[in-house]
């Protein structure tokens, strides 16, 4: 079982996509984040991943001036006014050097030294850092109900441990953030990101499997409460925050209100209208069995997992964290797969391919549950 964070109709998933006539069915869309002042004056540190991509591409349609800084290995579409540095994290910092941001924002922490050179390099050069993080240094999840009032650990306790491992490298990377730019200092802490342009194949699963229709495995208890925050949500969250001058740590978690998992699925499939009988399989000992401990915004919440689909929200919302309907994010989703390259789709890393799930529906049947 892979780490955590190791990274529409039957047509869409063969390459083609209808979507005419599918409106959103949930509530209205969530209002926009209004301008504020003068614009802004941008250093990304990376651009090209998933966030990346978003969050230049609103801020500059914010009227926001952006600077990307990467390796230069990825292309995505850009807008043309992006200035866009290469170099290297790892030590190769030169581009960075004599230049001056209003804001930096983080978005290829991914090794805590890393941070720490950056940082060092930019605390005279910026005016804020947002460090973007995760509620991965929560783990382990002990607990329901985690706020940003909850303490981090620093250092590892289960060197065999990935999940503690990622959780450790984001909170080194945060100390590293506060210690340098203080009341300048962001922390934004998402939860699992979904969204067109999914660099793994987690969320992507769902639009996908429900457009396929038919007989779909529904994993995890009644109860069991699923987390997800859109990219597009989450890129505009990081933009308000910098215009509105803010420091301190937040989580970017959604949905606004606590969902559970089924309703989730059923959710995401009336979105897309789609045609499933869903077989709800609760037992935890057999989905673990048949391989099945995952399947985001679902996951297996037991041991040292039983909190992490339930971190509070409310110092986000408060501050101007906004979500748009889930069905946007499915149906949208859904749009964007049969873009990928050919053999990601031919042969996506699902959680659950349909040899398990086959083979665990006929599982399930068979004992008569």
């Amino acid at each position: 079982m892979p780490t955590r964070r190791t990274f529409l109709v039957s047509s869409a998933v063969a390459g083609g996509v209808a979507l005419v006539g599918l409106r959103p069915r949930e509530g209205q869309a969530r209002t926009p984040i209004a301008p504020s002042g003068a614009p802004l004056n941008l250093l990304i540190l990376g651009g090209t991943g998933f966030i990346g991509p978003h969050l230049v591409r609103y801020a500059v349609a914010r009227g926001h001036r952006v600077t990307t800084f990467t390796r230069g290995r990825r292309q995505p579409d850009l807008p043309d006014s992006v200035e866009r540095l290469v170099g290297d994290r790892n030590g190769q910092l030169q581009a960075l050097e004599g230049k001056r941001w209003d804001a930096v924002v983080d978005d290829s922490g991914n090794v805590a030294d890393w941070v720490r050179q950056s940082t060092a390099l930019l605390k005279g050069a910026v005016g804020r850092y947002l460090f973007t993080s995760s509620t991965g240094v929560y783990y382990p999840y002990l607990r329901r109900g985690l706020s940003e009032a909850d303490p981090v650990h620093y250092d590892p306790i289960d060197a065999k441990d990935g999940d503690e491992a990622f959780g450790v490298m984001k909170a080194q990377g945060e100390r590293f953030v506060m210690e340098a730019f203080s009341d300048r200092g962001l922390v934004v802490r998402p939860t699992y990101i979904v969204g067109p342009g999914d660099t793994s194949d987690r969320f992507p699963y769902w639009p996908v499997r429900l457009a396929r229709g038919g007989e779909v495995l529904a994993p995890g208890r009644a109860n069991d409460p699923a987390q997800f925050v859109d990219v597009r949500d989450l890129a505009e969250f990081m933009v308000h925050l910098l215009k509105r001058e803010r420091a301190g740590v937040f989580n970017a978690v959604g949905p606004e209100r606590p969902m559970t998992a089924r309703a989730f699925y059923r959710a995401a499939a009336d979105a897309l209208h789609a045609n499933v009988t869903f077989t709800y399989v609760d037992d935890y000992d057999f989905l673990r069995a048949q391989k099945i401990e995952e399947a985001i915004p679902w996951a297996m919440l037991s041991g040292n997992n039983d909190g992490m689909m339930s971190i509070r929200n409310a110092k986000a919302v408060a501050e101007g964290l906004r979500f748009r309907p889930l069905a946007d994010t499915v149906r949208d989703t859904l749009a964007w797969w049969p873009t990928v390259p050919e053999a990601r789709r031919t042969k996506p890393r699902f959680t659950i391919t349909p040899e398990i799930e086959a083979a665990a529906l006929g599982a399930w049947h068979a004992r008569g549950s």
